[in-house]
């Protein structure tokens, strides 16, 4: 029930926002809204800051972000997705290169320029997130509120904008970092680099964590535990790996997560919000337009799954090759097999997002942007080498019905480490920033297309993205080699 009065109180944030945060195409890194009217007189009680802080989760289902649109100038359907798995050696296109296929191919052979409609989706996406979140946090620091509201207002708005400034900063590197609201059109932004976006990251996650409460103020909202979950990413990317721990210890011994016993009982709308969840997108079926249509494109055909996968997004033989035999998360996450109508076809395929029943472009399924196993992993993965970062690592494994690990298992820590990630967090929006963060990204890439027959190569230029040529035009300084 809270659930579905969030959707209709967006819905009304939707209808106040066409007025004021609407920007136009031309707008340096639409930042600065098109319009200021009815902004005074909105920004005043209680319920107001609520309906706006509705808008700014509500731009994580964006098409920019994790979200359902369709229409590629907005992102396409998941747009981080896209530019995560289809950029690691998770997922490739398969043998379709027309049509919208052809920009995601762009992504799977690093093909892209600063004129690809996904990047600019992404960027644009991203910073409508990141001006709802400004416009709110400067709007209510002179509210006539009581603290412990405002505090955990902006406790979740600086979370969201964590999150898209998290994403921006790995995707393009020198991004403009305002944190508070601009009402000038085009203003003159400083490009920090990506250490800088990641350690201004760090002191607002920090301060996050201390505004927002250890519960959700209504479900699908972030905790104090979202929050120290992205700060210990974030501290992971840094390379402080004690601040990392300090951060995920908090979330571990919180006592409010715990893995599924069943890996298969994460996914399906019946299993949203688990012990296991830490924080997901929220999206609710019944054609109010707040349905996702993420789940449209993985299907191996139509006939399968209602919508437009047609075998797009598939699976990678490498990956079907890293599941150990008896793994559990196998057949959850993936198949190689199906059958419909007596007819059976060979086909790979991700299972993790099926909608049943099928639901074109409506789903009920959530978008799981951070859990419990992932928390254990990276934990593992400050502990550095030895019997605690093994003990993280085999609670993961234990629950997929494998055997424990140790340093005399084949392989080193960090190649055992990075493939229990591969396998627990497949298709999830994490092997890319994996391979970014272990300094693995052109090894394993370069030898992907070797495997794969691909006459393609790449260098460090590719561990980014060009920056949209709209803002290259407006004053930006475009990414090395591009």
């Amino acid at each position: 029930m809270i659930k579905i009065k969030n959707i209709f109180s967006l819905k009304l944030w939707i209808i106040l926002t066409s007025l004021f945060f609407i920007s136009c195409s031309d707008e340096f890194t639409l930042l600065a809204p098109e319009s200021q009217r009815n902004v005074d007189n909105f920004y005043q009680t209680k319920s107001d800051f609520e309906t706006a802080l509705n808008g700014v989760y509500d731009a994580l289902q964006s098409g920019g972000a994790y979200g359902n649109q369709s229409d590629i100038a907005t992102g396409g359907t998941g747009g981080y997705w896209m530019m995560t798995e289809m950029r690691s050696d998770n997922t490739d296109q398969g043998g379709d290169v027309t049509g919208l296929a052809a920009a995601v191919a762009e992504l799977n052979e690093f093909a892209e320029t600063s004129l690809s409609e996904y990047t600019l989706g992404v960027w644009s996406g991203s910073y409508q997130g990141v001006a709802r979140a400004n416009t709110l946090i400067t709007r209510i620091q002179s509210a006539n509120l009581d603290d412990a509201f405002k505090n955990q207002v902006i406790g979740e708005a600086l979370f969201v904008r964590a999150l898209f400034y998290y994403n921006l900063a790995m995707l393009f590197g020198n991004i403009p970092m305002p944190l508070e609201e601009i009402l000038e059109t085009n203003p003159k932004q400083t490009q920090l680099t990506k250490n800088q976006v990641l350690t201004q990251l760090v002191i607002d996650l920090t301060d996050a964590a201390g505004k927002i409460s250890g519960t959700p103020s209504l479900i699908g909202r972030a905790t104090k535990w979202s929050a120290l979950t992205l700060l210990g990413r974030v501290q992971l990317h840094l390379g402080n790996k004690s601040e990392a721990a300090s951060a995920l210890n908090q979330v571990i011994n919180s006592g409010s997560f715990s893995l599924l016993s069943n890996y298969a009982d994460l996914w399906g709308p019946s299993n949203e919000n688990s012990n296991e969840s830490i924080f997901e997108v929220q999206f609710v079926s019944g054609g109010m337009g707040e349905g996702s249509g993420f789940t449209n494109s993985f299907s191996p055909s139509s006939d399968l799954q209602t919508g437009e996968g047609g075998g797009r997004n598939r699976p990678t033989p490498d990956i079907v090759d890293s599941y150990e035999k008896g793994d559990e998360r196998f057949k959850s996450s993936m198949d190689t097999i199906y059958v419909v109508d007596g007819d059976t076809s060979y086909a790979r395929y991700i299972r993790k997002y099926e909608s049943n029943p099928s639901s074109n472009y409506d789903a009920d399924n959530n978008f799981i942007v951070f859990r419990y196993s992932d928390v254990l992993l990276m934990m593992a993965e400050a502990s550095g080498q030895g019997t605690v970062a093994y003990d993280y690592i085999n609670q993961v494994r234990t629950r997929a019905g494998l055997n424990s690990i140790n340093a005399s298992s084949p392989g080193s820590f960090e190649d055992q480490l990075l493939k229990e990630r591969r396998v627990e967090l497949a298709f999830e929006n994490h092997r890319w920033y994996d391979l970014l963060r272990f300094g693995k990204a052109v090894e394993t890439m370069n030898n992907q297309f070797d495997k794969q027959g691909f006459n393609i190569t790449i260098d460090t230029h590719n561990l980014i993205f060009p920056i949209p040529q709209r803002e290259i035009d407006l004053g930006l300084i475009q990414n090395p080699g591009y």
